[in-house]
């Protein structure tokens, strides 16, 4: 069952919206072979622009669904967000329940149906999308985030592996969509 927390940014969570939410949310549990326990996370946000932009993430026991949609009306983001999902989920039902079959899984994970089989193509289960065509070795240079910043501006890439002066911990820096940059710390 899907529970939700439903966060607004400039914009007060109606009873209407919510319903609206939950409403096209919950069409996507047809495509699980079991209705998933998870705890859905929607923020919802209206900029001075007049623009609503919606994030989902759906954190379940082996796999996180996330989208974000940003439109100048908060139902078409909605709308717009739950058809991103749908493609995700049946861009990569087979390699995952496939995955998870490899890994001893007692089920599918998503379920397999005729109405949702004919919305898939053929050219989203060609596995040749997931295979390594190139594989790098390097050691990691001990630095903070900031040189990994640097480092990864030279190089002209979107992200940066590092090793932490400070921690030993290795982190990733990467360039966000909005050109400001992100740190992954880990543990």
């Amino acid at each position: 069952m899907l529970k939700y927390n439903i966060r607004g940014e400039n914009i007060e969570v109606t009873e209407p919206i919510r319903e609206y939410v939950e409403k096209k949310i919950d069409k996507l549990e047809r495509y699980f072979s079991e209705a998933p326990d998870a705890n859905v996370h929607v923020n919802l946000k209206v900029y001075s622009d007049k623009n609503a932009k919606v994030e989902v993430t759906i954190p379940l026991k082996n796999l996180v669904l996330r989208a974000e949609e940003t439109s100048g009306d908060l139902y078409a983001s909605i709308d717009l967000i739950v058809d991103k999902l749908e493609r995700q989920i049946r861009k990569h039902k087979t390699k995952v329940n496939r995955k998870f079959r490899d890994k001893g899984a007692e089920h599918d994970y998503f379920a397999f149906s005729e109405s949702n089989a004919s919305a898939a193509s053929d050219e989203f289960e060609n596995d040749s999308e997931l295979d390594i065509v190139r594989t790098k070795e390097f050691s990691l240079k001990p630095m903070d985030s900031e040189e990994a910043v640097l480092q990864m501006n030279l190089l002209g890439h979107s992200f940066f592996v590092y090793t932490d002066a400070e921690s030993d911990a290795t982190n990733i820096v990467y360039r966000r969509k909005d050109g400001k940059y992100g740190l992954i710390e880990t543990n």
